[in-house]
């Protein structure tokens, strides 16, 4: 079979990002000068950056979904994406996961997240032979570590390595990412999963909590040090690291690779919100379509820039023409 398509699982949520002057002390109020609202989490930024690409590329969405109104905002952003939304599941038994992100331009952005259906999304809601007879190249998998269940340690494994190796019995090619939080099990569940992995994404901070190591954003030996042993524990393919100065491609073939992105204007960046996101969208494509690791890079630095413009994830993500 001729494979062809990315399907996207794991975090569906809806971002309502609030854009503030200033970070507040304790007990203060401080004023919200814009809001806006759209989907989050890896698994629908992936895809819709994808989509934004306009390259007619076949999109399969995966997860799990409440009955309230933000599912009917990520059911619409998924038909709006012409994408195939038969294994987005939806459940009463919680409601859609949620963020609200304090977003200050110039500075930072904080989330504050109601995981909802995420933490209840199990192995069996996951129909990945289904994904695979429709003829899927690559299953994206994202964020670990911000699945609930499929984050659970259980004797070294977990629901999330189990479903990768599903995923690859399959016949096809695994791209994880991982997400910013500080749970006592990251390292661990990273771990179980990456014998499963082809291709890991993550940036500095979570490759600092993943290996231990000190990770430098702008220290491109440092980075390598955290990839190499990435690597060395199980990734079979690339981990591909992302930071604000640079992107880095560790190939298990030798391949040692660092790119700089092109300079953004501070004055052009509405919100960093889903850069990282639109960075392994880049990445991802090129994967599918055999590129080599440097063009790779430079699609998802370009991807991720186009991001930086938009006030949710992937609003400003222009077709594929325009970003080569």
């Amino acid at each position: 079979m001729t494979r062809a398509g990315v399907v996207c699982a794991g975090n569906w949520i809806v971002d309502i990002v609030h854009t503030i002057d200033n970070w507040p002390q304790k007990s203060d109020l401080v004023r919200i000068t814009a809001e806006a609202e759209g989907t989050g989490g890896g698994a629908a930024n992936v895809l819709l950056a994808l989509a934004a690409f306009r390259t007619g590329l076949p999109l399969q969405a995966m997860g799990l979904v409440g009955t309230d109104r933000h599912a009917e905002t990520v059911l619409a952003a998924v038909r709006g994406a012409g994408a195939d939304l038969s294994g987005l599941n939806r459940t009463d038994r919680a409601p859609t996961a949620h963020t609200h992100v304090m977003n200050l331009p110039g500075d930072s952005r904080t989330f504050f997240y109601h995981p909802g259906t995420n933490d209840l999304l199990s192995e069996q809601d996951l129909a990945v032979e289904a994904a695979a007879t429709k003829g899927a190249a690559i299953f994206y998998l994202g964020y670990l570590n911000l699945l609930g269940r499929l984050d659970a340690l259980d004797h070294g494994s977990t629901g999330a390595a189990r479903v990768l190796a599903r995923a690859r019995a399959a016949g096809m090619v695994t791209a994880v990412d991982l997400v910013s939080t500080d749970r006592p099990e990251f390292r661990a569940a990273v771990e179980a999963a990456l014998p499963e992995t082809d291709y890991l994404f993550l940036n500095e901070v979570e490759a600092a909590r993943a290996t231990g190591l000190p990770c430098d954003p702008a220290d491109p030996a440092a980075l390598a040090a955290a990839a190499t042993q990435l690597l060395a524990r199980g990734v079979r393919r690339a981990v591909v690291l992302h930071s604000p100065a640079l992107g880095l491609w560790c190939g298990a073939d030798g391949t040692r690779l660092s790119l700089a992105p092109d300079p953004v204007a501070p004055e052009d960046i509405v919100s960093p919100v889903g850069a990282g996101d639109a960075f392994a969208a880049g990445c991802i494509y090129g994967i599918h379509e055999g590129w080599a690791p440097e063009t790779c890079l430079r699609l998802g630095h370009r991807a991720a820039a186009a991001a930086l413009k938009g006030a949710t994830a992937t609003e400003a993500i222009p077709p594929l023409s325009a970003l080569l």
